[in-house]
């Protein structure tokens, strides 16, 4: 139960975290650092090639459970998100002092961070998709965290209504895929693979699944909504870019990577994809100059390159992708950190309008200065280790030359970025700024400086975490066992000289960043063609759609919602009959013999009824049609019945008639012959709509099971030898409950209407 407990204590402390976080505490980073200290406790028993597992009775009628799974790579994601976790709720306890809402803001991060450890440890692929939407749901509390402004709304609704999308399709897969493997849990699934990925189906789940994963990673074109998130606050988005939300997508490829890796078309779609990201994302970080879509441009590069690398089989991409996960969590949470102390003690974000920092900021241009150089992937830091594992990859996929171009271009923009945060910020002459910068206090930079400092242990000593946590997560992802030691130096090698280039390349750039970035600006048709400008579109024609389907559907008549409701039912059960050959003919003879003058008075009565001049004729066809359905189940031995409905219609023609005396309805139809002609027909298909299912019903054999077991059970269980009232109140008792209720509410409501007409009238007769 210990899997269980953890999720569960990581949902049932969001008000503990409401509490302390609305009094601005820093022991509000306390609750994200006992689930990190209870994670971590598990490390030298599961952090290995162990595995936890626990399950739980959920929906066994459909073969759901609520299973949950330690291994290796859910234990890295566990610690990831509850250790940034930890350094975003003790820096957002100063940062948003003296905010409106931060009461509830603490409460939604809480409840995100327990949806997304909720994702990582599920090991039943419907249970993974439960906590999938809750971090979508969160999100956009997140995102809009202040709702009153447009940007927010805008950005919170567009990453909800992405995201969600993309996992609905991810629905539709994960159901394929349980059908397919005739299990959801995961492990069961990778047990399976080659049977899974073998059947004919299964190019509709890569398709379907790769499409939730893209939408939800921000793989191009749906990543608009990951930049424009940076409306949210600093602390949001450091814990949205680096450890959670977005990396969630590339977990779920990375768990069915070893079921799909042998497909071209799961190849093809991850590298693809991934390396289309990793370039659009190196353009529009170029482009930019606010640092935190500057930074999160880059998240793009980094969520692209991590697709890419899923797409190319083998342990050593097992290795890179575990390797950078961790690299780009350390560096990505302390530079968006270290950008929200710029935001908070300058008053702005521009990059190209700072300067000179460390003269007055030095302890936040150190921390920045060691962010970036891992995210540059210099040595001694780790960061150095994670691309030479990119590069050594990418040499081995198929297309080497072109995954290696491409690799070059996004890792030397990472290089540009990081000289952007740390040298164009805070080296140079000091420029002037909206506030008096100055460096903030413990609660602020103790997050980044331990985050800085991790880039530069895990790299001069990577076996502290090669060995407990990188291998037995990259053995995870390949399914296999991996055999691989992690280390800065690997010797004069190709990876070394990319390296190289690399530097080289973005160190060039760097120094002409301000052309560059002044070129790319002047190409408009980024922006008005991009896919943030396609939202746009596409939100406006739903609106204008919505617009012109109310003026067509909502006209303000009754008849005509009546005439919709009836003509897309009967247009509806018809096609399927016919599409699905379920029209069957019983023998007419048996049927119309005894009744056929019945028969005869029904359409009479009916005919009578559309052709009715006024209301007052109108009812009493109506009439006539309620006494021959009597006189029918007069005739077919149901007497009790037939009674009640003579004294239901009679009662009915009575009291409409004494109604209609009272109101001004005794004069002739207004409708034009077209419009009774339009209502005659759709009268008409209705009733030929219920005669075809009430046909093909006698046209099958008689299945008495149901009659006889209530004719059996009606004595002795109760205790009425009348089969009618029996049904209707033993046997159907909540149904008919549920029948009085809706009559009892629809009669007050009229009673209501009524005696409100009455006051709003009594001054204004004669």
């Amino acid at each position: 139960m210990i899997l269980f407990a953890l999720v569960a204590f990581s949902f049932a402390l969001a008000p503990i975290a409401g509490w302390l976080g609305g009094r601005s505490s820093p022991l509000v980073a306390a609750i994200p650092a006992l689930l990190f200290a209870g994670f971590a406790a598990m490390l030298p028993a599961f952090g290995g090639p162990g595995e936890l597992g626990e399950t739980h009775r959920w929906i066994p009628s459909l073969g759901i459970e609520a299973s949950l799974r330690l291994d290796g790579l859910s234990l890295l994601f566990a610690l990831l998100i509850s250790g940034i976790g930890t350094a975003v709720f003790l820096y957002a306890s100063s940062y948003l002092k003296g905010y409106e809402r931060l009461a509830r803001f603490y409460v939604v991060l809480t409840l995100f961070m327990g949806s997304m450890i909720g994702a990582v440890l599920a090991d039943d692929l419907v249970l993974l998709v439960v906590f999938w939407e809750l971090t979508s749901l969160t999100s956009f509390l997140l995102i809009g965290f202040s709702p009153e402004e447009a940007a927010s709304r805008r950005s919170a609704q567009q990453g909800f209504l992405v995201t969600v999308a993309g996992g609905l399709a991810m629905l539709a897969g994960v159901i394929l895929l349980g059908n397919v493997a005739g299990t959801y849990s995961i492990s069961g699934i990778v047990e399976r693979g080659e049977m899974v990925a073998a059947h004919p189906l299964a190019p509709a789940i890569v398709a379907l699944i790769a499409a939730g994963a893209f939408a939800k990673s921000a793989q191009a074109p749906l990543h608009s909504w990951l930049a424009n998130a940076m409306v949210a606050p600093t602390p949001v988005s450091a814990f949205l870019h680096s450890a959670t939300m977005v990396k969630l997508g590339v977990y779920l490829l990375a768990r069915l990577s070893p079921v799909f890796e042998g497909s071209a078309l799961w190849v093809t779609l991850l590298t693809g994809f991934g390396a289309a990201t990793m370039l659009v994302g190196a353009v529009l970080a170029l482009r930019a100059t606010d640092l935190k879509r500057v930074l999160a441009y880059s998240t793009i590069v980094s969520l692209g390159t991590l697709v890419l690398l899923i797409g190319i089989p083998g342990e050593t991409s097992s290795m890179a992708v575990v390797t950078f996960l961790i690299v780009h969590a350390l560096y990505k949470a302390c530079l968006f950190l270290v950008a929200g102390i710029v935001d908070h003690e300058t008053g702005t974000r521009d990059s190209s309008a700072l300067g000179g920092l460390r003269h007055t900021m030095p302890v936040t241009a150190a921390v920045a200065l060691l962010g970036a150089l891992s995210m540059a992937g210099l040595p001694p830091f780790i960061g150095f280790a994670a691309k030479e594992l990119v590069y050594e990859t990418s040499l081995t996929a198929s297309a080497s030359w072109l995954v290696v171009g491409v690799a070059l271009i996004a890792n030397a923009v990472m290089v540009v970025v990081a000289g952007i945060v740390a040298i164009r910020c805070f080296t140079g002459d000091m420029t002037s700024t909206p506030r008096t910068p100055h460096d903030p206090d413990a609660a602020m930079l103790g997050g980044p400086i331990v985050l800085a400092l991790l880039g530069v242990v895990f790299g001069v000593a990577p076996w502290l975490v090669g060995a407990n946590l990188i291998l037995p997560a990259a053995s995870a992802i390949a399914g296999e066992p991996v055999d691989y030691t992690l280390s800065l130096w690997h010797g004069f090698t190709p990876m070394l000289a990319l390296s190289l280039a690399t530097f080289i390349l973005g160190i060039a750039v760097f120094r002409r960043w301000d052309g560059v970035r002044a070129a790319l600006g002047r190409i408009r048709q980024i922006d008005e063609w991009g896919p943030d400008r396609f939202y746009d579109r596409i939100m406006d024609g739903l609106q204008s759609l919505a617009r012109r389907q109310t003026r067509l559907i909502q006209s303000g008549s009754l008849r005509g919602y009546v005439g919709y409701t009836l003509s897309v039912t009967a247009i509806a059960i018809t096609a399927s009959f016919l599409l699905r050959g379920g029209v069957a003919l019983p023998s007419f003879t048996e049927i119309l013999q005894p009744d056929l003058a019945l028969v005869v008075l029904l359409a009479v009565s009916a005919l009578a009824v559309t052709g009715a001049r006024n209301f007052v004729s109108g009812i009493a066809a109506a009439g006539m049609v309620g006494f021959t359905v009597a006189l029918v189940f007069l005739f077919q031995g149901a007497p009790d019945l037939a009674f009640t409905q003579f004294s239901v219609e009679a009662l009915a023609i009575v009291i409409l008639l004494a109604i209609v005396g009272r109101l001004p309805f005794r004069e002739r139809d207004y409708r034009t012959r077209r419009e009774r002609l339009r209502d005659g027909i759709i009268a008409a298909g209705t009733g030929l709509t219920a005669t075809l299912v009430l046909l093909s019903v006698l046209a099958q054999p008689f299945d008495g099971r149901l009659s006889d077991f209530f004719r059996e059970a009606s004595v002795p269980e109760a205790h009425g030898r009348n089969l009618v009232n029996v049904i209707i109140v033993d046997f159907r008792a909540l149904d008919t409950l549920g029948e009085i209720t809706v009559l009892a509410l629809a009669a007050i409501a009229a009673a209501a209407v009524i005696s409100g007409l009455r006051r709003a009238t009594k001054g204004t007769r004669p």
